[in-house]
């Protein structure tokens, strides 16, 4: 844990750290704020003691933000990484929608693909000895601070439309030891001349750790399993459920009547209220099955 009292560049916290290790999320919009609140509220039901960091952007309001405060969150201001206008360019919302078109689920509008570059921060919080990174359209069912005693990098597989998918990693859920070393090397491959992420984070942290260590699938538990893999699906094991593409608190999204069951769940982390004992849920009926 680092000693220094003099913030890295970019950052500004609201407090100092409490503890040797914390979980990471996100917060770009005022939607993000509000999963970050039922993201906050199922990481402290589990009990652990690890700090709550919101790193939060410009576009964050500050009245948005002031509910985290419920769970005793450690409010980091962040700046954009600073990368050049050419990469700035590349990665704009229009361009990368364009080049790298999302054909399996739908991205919200407020999607901001450079933003979740922000999410590289983590690596500047060296008052931490290690770090969790979980993305705020996620939701923690069980205590998993055994993730601090794995090693960096760590991520569970992009699996949710097939087994063929376990070569590839994703960014919701990950395990970082901080340093300012690794995060201006990681910075200076970012933004080497002419690089595009199709996947923004996702695609550059798979790229800078090739021999990344897996994680579980119940560590990074993505929501389409339910309706494309419901063998892999059993609330018993499941430790973060992670809202990929459509996210619970849009109103009306085109999965919604499918997902039914987990939209629920996330409203009840979000309130607090009527939040059920998992082993009293139905896992999802698999095809050529006859439901009890």
């Amino acid at each position: 844990m680092s000693l220094s009292t003099t913030d890295p560049e970019g950052l500004r916290p609201s407090s100092p750290a409490r503890a040797r290790h914390a979980f990471v999320t996100l917060v770009t919009n005022a939607d993000y704020a509000l999963g970050a609140r039922a993201l906050a509220r199922s990481i402290r039901l589990t009990g652990t003691r690890a700090d709550i960091v919101v790193l939060h952007t410009g576009g964050v309001d500050s009245s948005t933000l002031e509910p985290l405060g419920d769970f005793g969150c450690r409010l980091v201001e962040t700046d954009l990484l600073p990368l050049s206008d050419e990469f700035n360019t590349r990665h704009a919302r229009r361009n990368v929608h364009e080049k790298a078109p999302f054909t399996k689920g739908r991205k919200p509008d407020f999607h901001s693909p450079l933003d979740n570059f922000c999410k590289l921060r983590l690596w500047q919080l060296v008052e931490y000895e290690r770090c969790v990174f979980i993305d705020a359209d996620a939701i923690v069912l069980r205590n998993i601070d055994k993730l601090f005693r794995y090693p960096q990098f760590s991520a569970a597989p992009n699996v949710y439309e097939s087994l063929g998918d376990f070569h590839r990693l994703n960014s919701g859920v990950f395990v970082a030891e901080p340093s300012l070393d690794t995060f201006e090397k990681m910075v200076a491959v970012l933004d080497a001349p002419d690089a595009f992420w199709p996947r923004t984070d996702q695609t550059f942290l798979q790229s800078y750790f090739p021999d990344w260590h897996g994680l579980p699938v119940t560590m990074n538990m993505l929501q389409y399993v339910w309706f494309n893999l419901p063998a892999l699906w059993d609330w018993r094991s499941i430790c973060v459920l992670h809202y990929q593409y459509e996210k619970p608190w849009e109103a009306d999204h085109p999965r919604a009547e499918a997902l039914r069951p987990l939209i629920e769940l996330w409203r009840a982390y979000l309130t607090g209220e009527n939040i059920p004992d998992l082993a009293t849920l139905d896992n999802p009926v698999q095809a050529g099955t006859v439901p009890s």
